[in-house]
């Protein structure tokens, strides 16, 4: 007997198919367990810990005193996509017009936009890893898979470009590069993705995505590129993906955007008019005032977190157990845990993976980290140094405590 419509499940198989942002849910887990009294402190969450400048929030204030609170352009406001084609000009040399830009709720929206605009089913996206593990549950959205090539510590953490021409078959639509990255930090160089360039102008059916949301967070005098850039021959088939979150401390205005062929965004444009419609007019008026004013706040707390970066590798190298390469930027380290697989806790329990790490630490040194299964390669796990000086010592200080139990 047909037990109908009731015995379905409730939720869509779309919505079964994804998972929350692990850094979200550790995020959300460790904040709990604040709230139950437990002092824990969180390397989680990628916020820089910085207030938004404050000539970016006057504009905002600005723009709410001229009322400017009604419907934009469902893709951004013309001026705001002005300051953005200046942006890539000033500091990419690539130009863009107008018709070219998409404004989106964060970058992540805008590279859900392009997938959703571009993949098929039984399509691919080839990622290196470790990658930002929501490129996979938006490529599954999109009815299609995400292909995690794992990238060598001993490489940098860097896709070669013959793993790239391994990986790319007939229903390979994109490549997505994220750099600096996030988790390790990695930061291609110019001759770097020329070479992956020189693989992709033999397969013209691929697209490149870049996600260059870390972009002004670069140490070690580490000089920086975009593969538009690098390559031009590759400019008709890259969209270029940016924002001000991370670098203007601008992470809750929810303002990304994107370059890309005129084809692709205005089918971004199309599938945006039917989700969220615009971007929050204020936030773009205070993105204009970020992109367009001065930029020295930048380089300000760039030096800042580079100060962290040293002091969370000089301390956690200090860890029997664990070590850690030098991320060339983003406000991550991806130490690498190895030499903890296999030991026990005091209560027993074996140390199989690194989840079973990032478990141990919340529960038993109350630090939250993220395992390094999220982004696609282990025994590895995320520290966020985006956070003071002294949580950062106090945090580290624990998770040494925790290695000296293991037996």
């Amino acid at each position: 007997m047909n037990a109908g419509p009731a015995s379905r499940p409730l939720l869509s198989a779309r919505a079964r198919s994804i998972k929350q942002s692990p850094s979200n849910y550790v995020n959300q887990l460790a904040t709990e367990m604040k709230a139950q009294g437990r002092d824990i402190i969180s390397f989680a969450i990628g916020e820089p810990d910085f207030p938004t400048p404050e000539h970016v929030k006057q504009a905002a204030i600005e723009a709410m005193r001229r009322d400017l609170t009604h419907y934009t352009t469902v893709d951004g406001l013309a001026d705001l996509k002005r300051a953005v084609c200046d942006k890539f000009r000033r500091e990419n040399r690539i130009e863009y017009d107008r018709p070219q830009v998409s404004i989106g709720t964060g970058a992540k929206q805008v590279i859900y936009n392009a997938l959703q605009a571009t993949l098929d089913p039984g399509d691919e996206i080839v990622v290196p890893a470790p990658f930002y593990s929501p490129y996979e549950d938006m490529t599954l959205l999109a009815g299609a898979q995400c292909i995690g090539l794992p990238c060598l510590e001993e490489h940098g953490f860097k896709l070669q470009p013959e793993q790239l021409d391994r990986a790319i078959g007939a229903r390979t639509r994109w490549l997505v590069l994220n750099s600096p990255n996030n988790p390790s930090g990695a930061t291609y160089t110019r001759e770097e993705l020329r070479a992956l360039g020189e693989v992709l102008l033999r397969r013209p059916h691929v697209w490149v995505l870049t996600d260059d949301i870390y972009e002004h967070l670069r140490y070690d005098d580490t000089t920086y590129a975009t593969i538009a850039e690098a390559e031009p021959r590759l400019y008709e088939r890259t969209l270029t993906v940016n924002g001000v979150s991370k670098a203007y401390a601008m992470t809750g205005w929810r303002i990304g955007y994107g370059a890309g062929p005129k084809v692709l965004i205005d089918a971004m444009r199309k599938l945006q008019s039917q989700s969220t419609s615009n971007p929050n007019s204020i936030a773009q008026m205070a993105a204009i005032a970020a992109l367009d004013g001065p930029q020295q706040v930048v380089a300000e707390r760039t030096a800042i977190f580079k100060a962290r970066r040293d002091r969370v590798l000089e301390l956690l190298r200090r860890i029997p157990g664990i070590s850690c390469r030098t991320p060339e930027g983003a406000f991550y380290v991806y130490p690498n845990c190895a030499g903890w697989i296999g030991k026990r806790t005091p209560q027993g329990k074996r140390l199989a993976n690194d989840s079973d790490v990032a478990i141990y630490l919340l529960e038993h040194a109350e630090v939250a980290v993220v395992q390094g299964e999220a982004y696609g390669v282990s025994p590895n796990f995320r520290i966020s140094y985006a956070t003071s000086m002294a949580l950062i010592e106090e945090g580290i200080a624990r998770i040494a405590r925790a290695a000296e139990r293991l037996a």
